[in-house]
């Protein structure tokens, strides 16, 4: 196999580190697909699955580099819940892996504290957030589907499947919005929906990546159809002055091991979650862990048939990698500015109880 015009040469001695590595600790490694991965979850693994915002991507890794070398740095930074490095045929790896943490804190720690991180002479590391796609628009759907049976046909499908929004489609039909748990089960889902709908309904549906804005990765005369937001609800987005401002190059980072331990607040009572002002919980929580405010941003999305108003929301947390994204279902109200502060305090409570696993 050739790459970059040079013939791709194992190194005996990278993997016989690997070999004693792996003998030596326990660690179980599994190929899957192109892959080799490591947890999901680990031995001994108490929390729950992790949610958006808690996997970084790595790149600019020496092909004759592997988990030996590469899984006891991110774990230096947290327990990693999941370690997955891409790989050839010929035994080399592909230059670039995931690693996921418990939390989208840590992972945040990771890229501030691994970020061009030079893991041997002349070759730094890359590490960055992942974008851990989760949501898949199903297009062509017949005009009379009814949510609940198309959320059961799906979960018979494949595994993972979160939550379905049906949406007006082309034509008079439906476009279905299914969200998945993770990147991985969407991925696999993605691979075997269309045959799956052809051989058993007999009906040709389309598939593709599904962005926050809520238009599916396809041509532009596909792409214009969007509810319009109730009347009166103020139209919210991100203002770039309120973006943190990128680590530069050349800025100060903390050496491996000198950065500090991200510590866990303390644990609100289930009244405070469930009763009280989750906006003010969290911002009050992101100050003490000096993250920045939480920058809420909403679109709304549809009507359903049971009179909730629809809408995705996204809080960008300055300290925290990734977004926060999901949907939720709010009541009209009296005024726009009146759901929009549901929105914020459906996202706010969302956001919480990820962190806290009520």
């Amino acid at each position: 196999m050739m790459e970059d015009g040079r013939t791709q040469v194992l190194n005996p001695a990278s993997i016989s580190s690997l070999e004693c590595w792996v003998q030596k600790t326990a660690v179980k490694l599994v190929q899957i697909n192109g892959q080799r991965k490591y947890g999901g979850p680990p031995p001994n693994w108490t929390g729950p699955v992790p949610g958006p915002g808690c996997e970084v991507f790595i790149s600019q890794i020496p092909r004759d580099i592997y988990e030996d070398r590469l899984i006891p740095l991110f774990q230096h930074v947290a327990p990693l819940y999941e370690f997955r490095l891409m790989m050839n045929f010929s035994g080399q790896n592909r230059g670039f892996a995931y690693a996921k943490y418990g939390d989208p804190l840590h992972a945040g720690v990771a890229i501030r504290t691994l970020h061009r991180h030079e893991l041997q002479e002349g070759a730094r590391l890359v590490v960055r957030r992942s974008t851990e796609k989760r949501q898949l628009s199903l297009g062509e759907m017949p005009a009379g589907v009814q949510r609940e049976q198309l959320l059961q046909v799906l979960r018979g499908i494949a595994d993972g499947v979160e939550s379905l929004t049906l949406r007006p489609g082309k034509g008079g039909g439906v476009t279905a919005v299914v969200q998945y748990t993770s990147h991985y089960t969407a991925s696999m889902a993605k691979k075997v929906l269309c045959e799956a709908f052809k051989k058993r309904f007999d009906i040709m549906i389309t598939v593709k990546w599904q962005s926050f804005s809520g238009k599916p990765r396809q041509d532009a005369d596909q792409a214009k159809l969007s509810a319009s937001p109730p009347p009166g609800f103020p139209q919210v987005t991100l203002r770039s002055s309120l973006l943190p401002p990128p680590l530069l190059d050349g800025g100060h980072r903390p050496a491996l091991g000198q950065y500090p331990s991200l510590p866990r607040p303390a644990r609100p009572g289930r009244e405070a979650l469930l009763f009280g002002d989750a906006v003010a919980l969290l911002r009050k929580v992101c100050d003490m862990l000096d993250l920045g405010p939480p920058l809420y941003s909403t679109q709304y999305l549809c009507s359903s048939p049971e009179g909730f108003l629809c809408f995705a929301f996204r809080v960008l947390i300055p300290g925290v990698p990734l977004p926060y994204t999901g949907m939720t279902r709010v009541l009209p109200g009296c005024s726009g500015a009146a759901q929009r502060e549901e929105v914020y305090h459906a996202a706010a409570e969302h956001i919480l109880r990820s962190l806290y696993q009520a």
